[in-house]
């Protein structure tokens, strides 16, 4: 185990040198760490230049989400094209799969998995709120940093809950909730609290980063990579949308929106890249070179944050990350767009994406998306999910008109000019075109967190049962042999949990317990 981070010690002393590159800890919840080259933070601005470093903050590698909804069109005939293509945990993640998953290494590039990962930034923010109050600077600087690590606080918590413990309803109170960590000492139990007290702990949390006074816009750039009221505002309305709290969710994404309403016009705004040119059935008498065009966003990959940091419409900069470096957009999430006029079709659908990654010979067609390079795409709130928040909330309040105004407000601006307006009559089709729409503006990034909640609110009219048609599989291999068949995630399956890495449940000698299905 590297640590390679250091927290206060004795005497306020507080070393942290090396958490801008902090690198695996399989036992990062009950591991107290060594010391090594640091440097002690004495003020304010040591503890900002911490929360400045992004790399620490940014990447969200959920595998659940990515690939555990109707918008991931892995199937069995895609697979069966060339699967070297695919390693076996996506398969895992794509059939729910509980025996095999915890096992399963899902490092991203710091080697950290998804769980270690959210920890890690939960770490950074309790040691800044530990020592905002003992190190030099303005009232003024503690009150942002303080804000500031809620924020981290919370926004991981939150990721963690919907990803390993069941959707938060009042008969699933009692289940299993997360190790609620609060201090950077290690002297906190690391057993699992209740799903409730998990989520009093993040609308704690979600309290005091509300109290932010810091704008987004500063000197005339927006500083989404660091707290502010729009991203608090954001992050609120995404929160008690999930908690179908529409009264909430509309007044946080209303107070966002006041703030900056910035849309990236598509038919302005966005252009093609650099084009990549692949040969195809090489040796064949079909050879021949295919031209795949690609928005301008994907010209400049990681480490190169120009393009992610310039996307207008952040309000709190994060992404979803794929280390396979393939969205496949399934036929049912490509059924939704107007192809001929919506740009987002035009330009974050590559045509032939599969070539690009090595289904060439022989050459299987199948898209891919796009938004940044191939890995990442926008997960923290943004101007167009607050849009969509308000639309939803006024369908979902009887306010029809108002809410087909709202999505036609972003609607327009991904489509070609004189494209028809999103028209529904009554609230259960409105309330339906927004959710479409929201699916088609958020693909991947939301829809796992959708799917939960339309399962357990009010409205049986949206509600998601999942299925995936592919072959058998063991712990190492795919069966291609074997006639395919079903696999479901319906609703109200205990699945909707995932499990959690094995390592870390080892790793606590037994303290933190497995999910149980």
């Amino acid at each position: 185990m590297n640590t390679n981070f250091l927290v206060k010690s004795a005497g306020w002393a507080l070393l942290v040198g090396a958490l801008a590159g902090l690198t695996a800890c399989d036992k990062y919840l009950d591991v107290k760490p060594t010391k090594g080259t640091s440097v002690i933070i004495k003020t304010t601005s040591d503890l900002n230049a911490l929360l400045n470093n992004y790399n620490i903050f940014y990447l969200e590698s959920d595998n659940v989400a990515l690939y555990g909804t109707d918008d991931n069109g892995l199937s069995a005939s895609l697979y069966a094209a060339r699967p070297n293509t695919f390693a076996l945990s996506t398969v895992l993640f794509s059939l729910w799969d509980v025996p095999n998953l915890p096992l399963v290494d899902q490092s991203n590039f710091s080697g950290l998995n998804f769980w270690s990962n959210e920890y890690a930034k939960i770490q950074s923010a309790n040691i800044v709120l530990y020592n905002a109050d003992n190190v030099d600077g303005t009232a003024d600087d503690r009150a942002a940093l303080k804000a500031d690590a809620h924020l981290i606080r919370a926004y991981s918590y939150w990721q963690l809950a919907n990803t390993y413990c069941l959707p938060y309803t009042d008969a699933n109170r009692n289940e299993p909730g997360l190790p609620i960590k609060t201090l950077p000492t290690f002297d906190e139990s690391v057993a699992r609290q209740s799903l409730a007290a998990t989520y009093q702990q993040i609308e704690a949390d979600l309290t005091e980063a509300l109290k932010t006074t810091v704008p987004l816009v500063q000197g005339g750039v927006a500083r989404h990579w660091r707290a502010n009221t729009a991203a608090v505002n954001g992050f609120a309305a995404r929160y008690y949308l999930n908690r179908n709290d529409y009264s909430n969710a509309l007044k946080y994404a209303g107070a966002a929106l006041v703030e900056y309403s910035t849309l990236v016009n598509y038919n302005t705004d966005m252009r093609y890249g650099t084009p990549a040119s692949i040969s195809i059935n090489t040796g064949t008498p079909t050879a021949q070179t295919v031209v795949l065009k690609f928005p301008y966003t994907h010209d400049r990959q990681y480490p190169d944050f120009t393009d992610q940091l310039g996307w207008k419409e952040f309000l709190y900069f994060r992404v979803l990350n794929n280390a396979a470096l393939w969205y496949i957009p399934s036929q049912d999430l490509l059924s939704l767009y107007d192809q001929a006029n919506d740009l987002r079709y035009k330009y974050h659908y590559v045509q032939n994406f599969s070539y690009k990654r090595g289904m060439t010979t022989p050459a299987y067609s199948y898209p891919g998306y796009v938004f940044f390079y191939e890995d990442t795409m926008p997960e923290g709130p943004t101007v167009a999910e607050m849009v969509l928040i308000k639309a939803e909330c006024l369908a979902r309040t009887g306010d029809v008109s108002g809410a087909l105004t709202t999505v036609n407000q972003l609607y327009s601006k991904r489509t070609l000019p004189g494209t028809a307006p999103l028209t529904a009559t009554g609230q259960a089709q409105a309330i339906r075109v927004v959710l479409q729409e929201r699916r088609r503006e958020m693909p991947f990034s939301q829809r796992w967190f959708d799917i939960r909640r339309f399962n357990n609110n009010n409205d049986p009219n949206d509600d998601v049962a999942l299925a995936r048609t592919f072959y058998p599989y063991t712990s190492t291999a795919v069966t291609l042999t074997a006639p395919t068949q079903v696999y479901t995630l319906p609703a109200g399956s205990r699945r909707f949990a995932s499990p959690l890495p094995q390592s870390d449940i080892s790793n606590s000698n037994g303290v933190i317990l497995q999910n149980s299905y």
